[in-house]
């Protein structure tokens, strides 16, 4: 099992997915992103067990990046132009990013053309 398995198998990692459904406590109440976060970090450690891991930095911005653009590209209804401006990148940079993620020529958005 590699580190992204570890990270994304745990329900509080849920926040950090394209899911529709925010994360909740153990009340049931929505858990705002920061403490998802938290808390999947918390028992990916507690999982390691002491154990040695790399890359965590660009691990957890993956898992949380791509949810985050394929949510604004939906939002914006594809629109590269207006989903850059939300995020305050650079279309050009967004375009990059959706690609990396496999988000750019998935079909699922359409919108503004290359």
């Amino acid at each position: 099992m590699n580190e992204r398995d570890l990270l994304s198998q745990y329900p509080a990692s849920d926040a950090m997915t394209s899911s529709a459904e925010p994360a909740t406590d153990t009340t049931g109440s929505p858990q705002p992103l920061r403490e998802a976060v938290e808390v999947s970090m918390q028992r990916y450690f507690e999982h390691l067990d002491g154990g040695d891991t790399s890359d965590l930095y660009a691990m957890v911005l993956a898992e949380v990046e791509a949810p985050l653009l394929a949510s604004v590209m939906a939002y914006a209804e594809g629109n590269q132009t207006r989903a850059a401006t939300l995020l305050g990148l650079n279309r050009g940079t967004l375009r990059k990013k959706l690609k990396c993620y496999g988000l750019l020529d998935s079909g699922l958005f359409e919108g503004d053309a290359p």
